[in-house]
């Protein structure tokens, strides 16, 4: 009998432990995401002031910056799994309003531009920083969830595997460069 209970002690107290820890690595998650999504509102303020610099240049690609306020516009209302997707889509946007800027030289040259552009580059930094640790923090967690005993506690309590940030299909493309270009 009294090896019932102790066992019973040991299992009660392994589930409680296992349920602390599901709350602390869900916690973790939730502080990585916040770091991170520090960053991309940081990157997100950047963006109409780099639009309306572009704007003032090229009033007639206004495709390219429509789509960016457009992304832009709704961020605040979104879960976590929509900002990472409204992410990739804004970093795409990005990339072609850099190769619009490379259609304007007289854009490359605007001082206000130029410092919009380091400002961009710091944050976008920050953010492959933060999305490393974001992903970190997932992986622990998601070890958790799905792996015995813990996978337990996380189907009697509800959790689930979190998406991490990845990359978009159109980043991972490589940038081409043609160094003959200029040569005939």
């Amino acid at each position: 009998m009294k090896i019932v209970i102790i066992l019973l002690v040991i299992l009660i107290l392994g589930f409680l432990m296992l349920f602390n820890l599901f709350k602390k690595r869900k916690n973790a998650v939730n502080e990585a995401f916040a770091t991170m999504d520090v960053y991309l509102k940081k990157r997100w303020d950047l963006i109409p002031n780099l639009v309306e610099t572009v704007k003032g240049y090229a009033s007639y690609e206004s495709n390219t910056l429509k789509e960016i306020i457009a992304q832009r516009s709704n961020y605040d209302n979104l879960n976590n799994d929509e900002k990472l997707e409204t992410n990739g889509k804004v970093t795409n946007q990005l990339t072609k309003l850099f190769a619009l800027v490379e259609s304007y030289p007289e854009i490359k040259a605007n001082t206000h531009f130029l410092e919009l552009q380091k400002s961009l580059s710091l944050i976008e930094d920050e953010i492959a920083s933060s999305r490393k640790y974001y992903n970190a923090v997932v992986r622990v967690y998601n070890n958790l969830v799905e792996t015995f005993p813990s996978n337990i506690v996380a189907k009697l309590f509800g959790y689930k595997s979190l998406k991490m940030f990845e990359a978009s299909v159109e980043e991972k493309h490589n940038v081409e460069v043609n160094l003959n270009e200029n040569k005939e």
